[in-house]
């Protein structure tokens, strides 16, 4: 029986184990570029750490429940929100986690529904001491300790995804066998913040309440995480770690410092977080681009920061790298990424459309002292939607007590001109410095093993007035397949699927071998170019010998795509792809127009794709979104996309072909 249930599981970890590999490859050779080699441990080595950390009786990082002066000196809307949320929360039905429902991932690949549940208690939790925390009369804490209660008894705090991490595989989690994922230590996080801010008021319902917090957190995360090295995030490994690492130990270190009561054991933590930090800066590409993109920049750069400001406050003001070049690049990264509205370049798995952290925004701006950071993150706070997610209390909290200050700070988009990352191999450009009229174009080399990769070496994406145009789908809702050796059957990870051609019929390949090459950038006033060579990026059967491709803005007027290339043989099967969520308009011999209708006239346009007739035929295809996997690309794209193929009319060995796209 469980050879049947989980016999796709030696093959997804081999398959995840060689992904991993790739991306250590390719961190090593960002570390070169990058020069920064132990930036924390080398500023901060234990014997200084351990003399300017605040003991845990100390440090008073935002007040508790008796300080009645902070909380009733929130605004009258903050306050009304607060205590209508927890007044849902007060009718809320605490639903059972049934063995069955966490079973589901490994039997038919769902991690939705469990995960659904398990993290709506957790909204209600944080919702519940919220509304305690303002109001003060009690009225929350039964209904708030209900909660408490039902994640203490929970067996596992993380979800059924991550049960790779236990020697047993997926299944049921292995209580004997502890493992901390990301979701088991945000959880740490809140229980920890709940017990800091309530206090005593807790110890009024049960003196057992708070014990039992500290015994399920340790026994959960904050012994493990001393007792093993064995956790491919910390970095003590050959794998290479991605956000998992900063988020991770954003939420241990707030645990470890509110809760661990044993202050050599609580500076054995701080000390072992800020190393396996390290293994996270160490190989960070120096320009600070994010190659999973800024969707996932908030639990990257986003919890790099979370952890810097702990430490920052935790000692006093004395840990401080914020001067430091990377760190600053790393959150100037978000608003170099930004198009328009909730619009992001997004490549690989990162959304098109991102809620940002808009109050850590605005702090991180502060801390590194740049002023277009500080007003993108003003300007966010008050034109978009607030963060639905599940996010750390923490957040919340800073964001709480820093309203006043950011509703009054300067706030405007930076909308910058052009911005390129060497090292990931991304550019960005816009018609208008300052502005997001006109034409806005992204591009990409790198290699087929990033983090959250597609194969899309070579991909654009193009805007009209801030709205899409061509586009990258972004990554669908997460199943069993998502981080499997299924990965690249998922239509939206191939090649085929994104702004690329397709050669005899074949795609571009995962592995860190196929990549770009002579990978070149320029911007001037007039324009911005980017080149590079793709057909390394293709298996041999493809039979590219070369392929260049050139892609230029020229401010105000157009975006002309050039394809250079040579083939072992002739061939007409090759097609040249094109996603779009507009609708396609076949005008004429030679003429594509892809018609954007918006709000009103000021944001509609269309975009003309002029091509040679005598070299292409067009043909359209939808692609309807209605698998439970499209789940995700649905909710940003609506019920349907279309891709446009351009299809070799000729047999050609070689060719230059020229696709200029326009509007007026």
């Amino acid at each position: 029986m469980k050879n049947r249930l989980y016999g796709n599981f030696t093959v997804n970890c081999l398959f995840l184990q060689f992904l991993l590999l790739m991306w250590l490859i390719s961190s090593q050779a960002f570390s070169q570029q990058n020069g920064q080699k132990d930036l924390l441990t080398t500023n901060y080595p234990k014997d200084k750490l351990n003399e300017i950390l605040l003991s845990k009786d100390d440090w008073k990082p935002f007040p508790t429940i008796q300080e009645r002066e902070s909380w009733e000196g929130l605004s009258e809307a903050q306050k009304s929100e607060i205590l209508e949320n927890g007044e849902k929360a007060l009718q809320y039905e605490w639903p059972s986690l049934k063995a069955t429902m966490f079973l589901e991932f490994a039997r038919i690949g769902n991690r939705s529904n469990f995960q659904n549940v398990r993290s709506e208690r957790r909204n209600m939790v944080a919702d519940l001491l919220l509304a305690e925390l303002v109001e003060n009369k009690g009225r929350f804490t039964d209904q708030l300790v209900n909660g408490i209660w039902l994640i203490c008894e929970e067996s596992y705090w993380g979800v059924p995804a991550h049960l790779y991490l236990q020697k047993d595989g997926p299944g049921l989690p292995n209580v004997e066998e502890p493992t901390v994922d990301l979701f088991a230590a945000q959880t740490a996080n809140l229980l920890a913040w709940t017990d800091y801010l309530l206090n005593e008021k807790l110890d009024e319902v049960s003196p057992l309440i708070r014990p039992r917090i500290f015994k399920e957190t340790d026994e959960r995360i904050l012994t493990p995480n001393l007792e093993r090295d064995d956790f491919w995030w910390m970095g003590f490994s050959d794998r290479i770690v991605n956000n998992w690492n900063p988020w991770i130990n954003s939420n241990w270190l707030s645990a470890a410092l509110l809760l661990e009561r044993d202050e050599e054991r609580r500076k054995k933590a701080v000390n072992k977080i800020i190393l396996s930090l390290d293994k996270f800066l160490n190989p960070y590409p120096a320009d600070g681009g994010c190659d999973e993109g800024p969707s996932y920049w908030g639990h990257a750069g986003g919890s790099l920061f979370d952890c810097l400001e702990l430490l920052y406050s935790a000692t006093d003001g004395k840990f401080d790298v914020y001067e430091n070049q990377l760190v600053k690049n790393i959150g100037t990264y978000l608003y170099k990424v930004y198009i328009d509205k909730d619009y992001f370049v997004n490549f690989a798995d990162a959304a098109a459309k991102v809620t940002i952290s808009s109050d850590l925004v605005y702090r991180y701006g502060k801390r590194i002292n740049d002023d277009n950071l500080k007003a993108f993150g003003a300007y966010m706070a008050k034109n978009q939607q607030k963060e639905k997610s599940e996010r750390g209390i923490d957040r919340k909290l800073f964001a709480l007590f820093n309203a006043e200050e950011i509703e009054a700070a300067e706030a405007s988009l930076p909308n910058v001109r052009d911005s390129y990352f060497e090292d990931l191999q991304v550019m960005t450009a816009r018609s208008v410095s300052g502005s997001s009229k006109s034409l806005y174009l992204a591009a990409k080399g790198g290699h087929n093993a990033e983090s959250h990769n597609h194969n899309d070496i070579g991909n654009f994406i193009v805007y009209v007035k801030g709205n899409p145009a061509i586009i990258d789908a972004g990554s669908g809702t997460y199943t069993r397949k998502t981080f499997s050796s299924q990965r690249y059957e998922l239509w939206n990870n191939q090649s085929g699927y994104h702004n690329l051609p397709t050669v005899n019929g074949v795609m571009q390949q995962a592995g860190r071998e196929f990549k770009a090459e002579n990978v070149k950038y320029k911007g001037t006033n007039s324009y911005a170019q980017f080149s590079l060579n793709i057909e390394d990026a293709y298996p041999e059967e493809a039979g590219i010998t070369s392929w260049k491709r050139t892609i230029r803005l020229t401010r105000g007027k157009n975006i002309a795509l050039v394809d250079k290339f040579k083939l072992t043989q002739a061939t007409k099967d090759i097609s040249m792809n094109f996603l779009t969520p507009c609708e396609v308009i076949l005008a004429e011999s030679g003429e594509i127009r892809l018609r954007y209708k918006g709000e009103n006239a000021k944001e509609s346009f269309t975009l003309y794709i002029n091509y040679d007739p005598a070299s292409f035929q067009p043909e359209v295809q939808e692609i309807v979104l209605d698998q439970p996997e499209d789940g995700r690309i649905k909710s940003v794209w609506g019920e349907s996309l279309k891709r446009v193929q351009l299809i070799s009319k000729k047999s050609v060995s070689s060719g230059t072909w020229k696709i200029l796209m326009s509007s007026y």
